[in-house]
């Protein structure tokens, strides 16, 4: 574990606490003297009924088996007495109680995704055996959601004033200026609003909670699944606890020793080695695929229709959409998460080229449906918020807390249209996109030099750690999960020859394997390659 320094003077007096606690949903003692120690045995859980409206969707004949429960953990395990905050989690019960494993544990990246409702999508993830052996366990993180949120901002009106003057993609000296100032404002109603919680959100403190609930529902050893940033906090996990660690499946996997000592690096890996890699294949494909409708020297054809955005302008296609440079590279980022969706980006960038491109030779026969256009738009992240007058904020900050407590980044605010820069030209579609993302968040955030695990990772576990990579993964580029198996004490990683982000529900072998491993601890043979169900561009 790393030295970890006592992090709640970087926030100021421990007697501050009590003024921002009652709003956060902390529960902080009256003073440290009156406090009990923290008991030795762990608290069980106490399952109780689920919000009806959480249930929706669950057969009839399955309501029984959810639950859902509070539980408190540490604001700092270091200093128990300084408060608790709330964790909300879901189970669904095994379908075979006489033959129940244990408990498996979900998590599902972000960070700052919402876990607690992961138990009602275990059929479209697991092989039905897995849910007849373990209770799916699904959870929010600290400062997430249901759980105690790390909050910014008080109103709507604030946020919406923050987040709509950054550019999603800064080009102009403006759009940077603007948005530069934006993010310095966001940091500073972060260190206003974001109180003792904003100390103690690395995935350090999260993992240290995830072996409070091990213990707490009865487990003697962890159980889990994560994907994406879920395989940091698995990383995380088995090496502060790898003793206490049964069966780990971690999928869609970062680079843990690369995330937590250079953030500008990672990204920029993450960019080039993620998201152009995987955007140069999807064009590649569309090129061998008679059933895509960009192919034809894809390539080349995206480079005129994205150097036509930048110096002529927005283009409007015949339903009325407008589509400026930041929504087309946003929509294809968010689309290279989703197989599923190439066939429709690939006639949305068809449709934007003829449009830009009015020649009857080039011109194809492609239409592109208003709802089809609106559901390409919802894969980005171009939705602010919708806000209502006078409305308290309702969303959380865990996102930029989490990373901007776990990658240290040593630039400066001031240095992002230079990084810019750099990045568009080693990184062309998705560089400048992607700098202006946590290399510009984080210099801006209020806490800095936070204390978070940052190895060693090789702790060995008694059980290998089962690890699955797509070849073409957009977020997690395959060589991250090359680097995790090798970082790791012991791990097993199989390969999947496919696009998309995570592969698990989507591949029968896969499936198989993870569902062996979960439930037998048995272990595919080294060097295994897996496919998935269903390839881009299928015949219709």
């Amino acid at each position: 574990m790393s030295e970890r320094s006592t992090r709640s003077a970087k926030r100021g007096a421990i007697a501050a606490l009590a003024v921002v606690t009652g709003a956060l949903g902390l529960v902080v003692p009256a003073s440290s003297a009156a406090a009990a120690p923290a008991p030795k045995a762990p608290v069980p859980v106490e399952w109780g009924e689920c919000d009806p409206s959480e249930l929706v969707g669950v057969p009839p004949a399955e309501l029984p088996q959810y639950s859902c429960a509070n539980y408190a953990v540490p604001l700092d395990h270091e200093h128990p007495r300084l408060g608790t905050v709330d964790l909300a989690l879901m189970r669904r019960a095994a379908n075979d109680q006489a033959d129940r494993v244990g408990s498996l544990f979900l998590n599902p990246g972000g960070p700052g995704g919402s876990g607690y409702r992961m138990p009602k999508a275990g059929a479209n993830i697991f092989e039905p055996e897995v849910l007849d052996r373990f209770d799916l366990i699904g959870f929010d993180p600290r400062g997430v959601a249901r759980s105690t949120p790390l909050r910014c901002f008080a109103t709507e009106e604030d946020a919406d004033d923050v987040f709509g003057r950054m550019s999603l993609l800064p080009v102009t000296a403006q759009e940077e200026s603007t948005t530069a100032k934006a993010l310095k404002d966001y940091g500073k109603f972060c260190g206003r609003f974001g109180g003792p919680l904003l100390d103690h959100m690395a995935t350090e403190d999260v993992a240290q909670d995830l072996d409070m609930l091990r213990a707490a529902v009865g487990d003697k050893k962890l159980t889990y699944v994560g994907f994406s940033y879920g395989t940091m906090l698995g990383a995380t996990y088995v090496n502060m606890f790898p003793k206490k660690a049964r069966a780990i499946v971690l999928d869609g996997n970062v680079d843990p020793r690369l995330r937590v000592l250079d953030g500008v690096e990672y990204d920029r890996q993450r960019s080039s080695g993620g998201f152009q890699y995987s955007f140069d294949n999807f064009l590649a494909r569309c090129d061998q695929d008679p059933d895509c409708a960009f192919g034809g020297d894809a390539r080349d054809k995206f480079t005129q229709l994205h150097d036509y955005l930048r110096n002529v302008g927005p283009i409007t296609l015949p339903d009325g959409s407008a589509w400026d440079e930041a929504a087309v590279i946003d929509t294809a980022a968010g689309v290279l998460y989703s197989p599923e969706d190439f066939g429709p980006l690939a006639e949305l960038l068809q449709a934007l080229y003829d449009a830009s491109h009015p020649s009857a030779a080039a011109r194809k026969a492609v239409t592109l449906s208003a709802s089809e256009v609106r559901s390409l738009k919802a894969q980005g992240k171009l939705a602010r918020y919708d806000i209502r007058p006078d409305t308290p904020y309702s969303s959380d900050d865990s996102y930029a807390a989490v990373n901007c407590s776990d990658k240290p980044f040593n630039n400066t605010l001031s240095e992002m249209p230079r990084i810019a820069d750099k990045w568009e030209r080693q990184i062309p579609d998705f560089g400048r996109y992607l700098a202006w993302g946590d290399p510009a968040i984080c210099p801006a955030w209020p806490v800095q030099d936070a204390d978070a695990y940052r190895g060693p990772w090789n702790h060995r576990t008694d059980t290998p750690v089962l690890l699955f990579g797509n070849y073409y993964d957009p977020a997690t580029q395959y060589k991250f999960a090359q680097r995790m198996s090798r970082e790791l004490g012991n791990a097993r990683l199989v390969s999947v020859d496919a696009f998309g982000h995570c592969i698990l529900g989507g591949s029968q072998c896969t499936d198989r394997i993870a569902a062996d491993y979960l439930i037998d601890l048995a272990l595919p043979g080294p060097n295994t390659v897996c496919h998935p169900d269903v390839q881009p561009f299928p015949s219709e």
